[in-house]
């Protein structure tokens, strides 16, 4: 290899392997992609839809593309973002405030409150196509990755990971690397190939309390999409519900339902009887409506869903071992309700790139300074998924106003988990607060509504609503005149005339 060139090994072709390809091959750096599944390059975003992705179940789910992830695309790969919006819109908040904002005057940085709206597979093939472009990118698909070939230590050195143990054609390989990257997703393999060799990592993990299922659709020739201001989401307590835009006329519905509801979810298992669920809902009956769109998936499950996070360091954040590194659910896996992983996982491969550029003959320097970044730039919305789901399974909240700018419903925002936990009725309080103060506000007042999607769309740490004093003042102003207010919509039925109306449309 030419001096600070270097060849890695990228294990995954999700979002977070392709990222960290793309960024580092444009470094310079000799790429090698091992994945798994094997994939022949589709030829439209509706042949990437169809991919046979058995290693990655989540990709016909909705997924959300916040502005975090389109400003890193805009700033660093605006090829990558011409090529995405040749389908895909972009979802500009500020373009349509609520409607019960008198103040819609435009601000600085309104520019950067963008989303995208995209299938993940749509984004997935456009970053496979940039990444294959590159020259120093090959990729192998239909491999199987058996174990990493690790470097004993010494007393002056830590373990080092040297090379990739594969079989593909069912004959072994071993690939030399001088870094291994491991995108491997939730189910990641690496605990186990280090284990192997005696390092032992420290894994913190907590089942999200949900079941997620999700149904995709197309407008109908001629239809036009129901109006909104971005994605629709909300929480009946024992049902959460959001409607995701996608590309090329697409849009899907997701509901998520506790992991005990079995007879819930097994209504909402059945494509007819999930169709009547969102006809069901004020929120979502356009858009199940069958003059509007068409369907074009079944219904799609995902259970076993964790908010899980692995340390790479020890308690003096040295590295544990070196020549890897992890990005994305392999590293940090969050709640997919949120819809964070997507941009999370490129923040990592940036994170990633930024390290080696900084450290490129410093292993170790490279792996600390690569998971402080991630600790400071990725943990807190995993300590923050953590707080929300807890509190979801300890408080059962009918939301009357959730605003139809958020992709997905936070029955609270994150700070409850900075409270004072020794006061009983707080966390009672901060539930009628965000009720009848901070969601009120996000429709009322510009600046709320800017710092809640900044918020949203990780473009401030998730305790920033609750760390603004001018953004407190303003939800104590809009909580304390709540008596004032008209009563809010009812937004869906309770659990049992769900139910109820469901064994009715299936007669």
């Amino acid at each position: 290899m030419e001096q600070g060139r270097s060849h890695v090994v990228v294990i995954g072709a999700g979002v977070g392997g392709l990222g960290a390809a793309l960024a580092l091959a444009r470094r310079g750096h000799e790429v090698t992609i091992v994945e798994r599944d094997a994939t022949p390059a589709p030829t439209d975003p509706d042949s990437a839809f169809a991919w046979d992705r058995r290693g990655a179940p989540q990709v016909r789910h909705s997924h959300a593309l916040l502005a975090r992830l389109r400003n890193l695309l805009r700033d660093h790969y605006p090829d990558v973002l011409a090529q995405l919006l040749a389908g895909a819109t972009e979802l500009r908040f500020c373009d349509n405030p609520p409607p019960e904002m008198d103040d819609r005057a435009p601000r600085d940085g309104d520019e950067d409150l963008v989303a995208i709206a995209c299938r993940r597979t749509t984004f997935e093939w456009v970053l496979r196509r940039a990444v294959l472009a590159e020259s120093h990118v090959r990729l192998l698909d239909g491999v199987r990755v058996d174990e990493l070939a690790i470097a004993c230590a010494t007393s002056n050195e830590r373990p080092r990971v040297t090379a990739v143990h594969i079989t593909r054609d069912d004959a072994a390989e071993v690939i030399p690397a001088d870094l291994v990257v491991a995108a491997t997703g939730r189910r990641s393999g690496v605990p186990r190939w280090l284990a192997a060799a005696g390092i032992e990592l420290e894994i913190k993990e907590e089942d999200t309390g949900i079941v997620y299922l999700s149904r995709f659709y197309r407008l109908r020739d001629g239809a036009e999409q129901p109006p909104t201001t971005g994605p629709i989401g909300g929480d009946l307590g024992y049902l959460k519900y959001a409607v995701f835009l996608g590309d090329n006329r697409t849009y899907s519905v997701t509901f998520a339902v506790g992991t005990h509801d079995d007879e819930l979810r097994s209504k909402l298992l059945d494509p007819e009887t999930f169709d009547a669920a969102a006809r069901a809902l004020p929120a979502t009956e356009a858009w199940a409506d069958p003059d509007v769109g068409e369907a074009i998936t079944p219904v799609n499950v995902m259970a076993g869903l964790l908010n899980r996070r692995i340390r790479f360091l020890d308690d003096d954040d040295q590295p544990l071992v070196l020549g890897l590194h992890a990005v994305g659910d392999a590293h940090t896996c969050t709640n997919p309700l949120y819809g964070r992983g997507c941009s999370l996982a490129m923040v990592q491969a940036d994170l990633l790139a930024a390290a080696i550029d900084a450290h490129p003959d410093d292993l170790g320097a490279r792996a600390t300074h690569y998971e402080l970044a991630s600790r400071r730039e990725v943990e807190p919305w995993y300590k923050a998924s953590v707080a929300q789901d807890r509190y979801a399974r300890t408080h059962t909240t009918i939301d009357p106003a959730t605003p139809t700018l958020r992709p997905t419903n936070d029955p609270q925002p994150d700070p409850v988990a900075r409270m004072d936990t020794d006061v009983e009725s707080q966390p009672d309080f901060v539930a009628d607060l965000m009720r009848d103060g901070l969601l009120p506000a996000v429709r009322t007042d510009a600046v709320v509504f800017r710092a809640f999607i900044r918020a949203f769309n990780l473009l401030v740490a998730p305790d920033a609503l609750m760390t603004d004093n001018d953004v407190i003042a303003r939800v104590l102003t809009v909580y304390q005149d709540r008596e004032n207010r008209p009563p809010q919509p009812v937004l869906g039925p309770p659990r049992d005339e769900m139910l109820a109306a469901l064994d009715l449309a299936v007669g």
